[in-house]
């Protein structure tokens, strides 16, 4: 750790603010790319867990669906502190590690499939369509948990990121690129956010 990152990471300690819980990283495929950037996401993991994160969620987003299954088998090989599952749109398997990452499954692909379980249940009998409630949506959700947290390299939009569980994260875009993100990048993420006041919508 360098003196700037020293300095960083005493600033975190001292805040009195709590830091993300849950925090979630959004990448691309193009990301990936990039030479290093395996490595930079077992640091990315390692820092997480070392400042205070509990959960952490991976969604890379992909343009072509072709590529999948090679990074679902790269990703699975990640060197990572704790347990991690990985889920593809093929995967209906609720994520429940600690560590979840999420390979070009949409927020509308995955809430489409809860709202088909949903209906399923309604028409065999199991669930009354008057007492449907929010609970019952989450718990069909692959990536059930809200994000704290959901940091954005490259400063682009989030591509259709966990629509339903991240209404109410705080967001964080960086200009830095992922090939060049390092800790002090993640420690004003996280900075960034304990020193915010949270809102949940109010």
């Amino acid at each position: 750790m360098g003196l700037y990152d020293a300095y960083l990471a005493l600033r975190h300690r001292r805040n009195e603010g709590d830091p993300p819980e849950h925090v979630a990283l959004v990448i691309t495929e193009r990301d990936l790319l990039e030479q290093g950037a395996y490595a930079t996401l077992e640091s990315f993991l390692a820092w997480a867990f070392e400042f205070g994160a509990e959960r952490v969620t991976v969604s890379v987003s992909v343009l072509d669906e072709a590529v999948v299954d090679t990074l679902a088998r790269e990703l699975a090989e990640v060197e990572a502190p704790h347990d991690l599952a990985v889920r593809t749109p093929a995967d209906t398997a609720r994520a429940d590690a600690p560590i979840r990452v999420n390979i070009g499954l949409g927020g509308k692909r995955e809430f489409a499939g809860a709202v088909r379980e949903i209906a399923a249940a309604v028409e065999a009998g199991d669930l009354d369509p008057d007492a449907i409630e929010e609970a019952d949506i989450e718990e069909r959700l692959v990536f059930p948990e809200e994000p704290d947290l959901v940091i954005k390299t490259g400063a682009e939009r989030l591509s259709d990121f966990l629509i339903w569980q991240s209404v109410y994260s705080e967001l964080y875009f960086t200009d830095v690129n992922w090939r060049d993100f390092r800790e002090r990048d993640y420690l004003r993420a996280v900075l960034d956010y304990q020193n915010r006041q949270r809102r949940f919508g109010r």
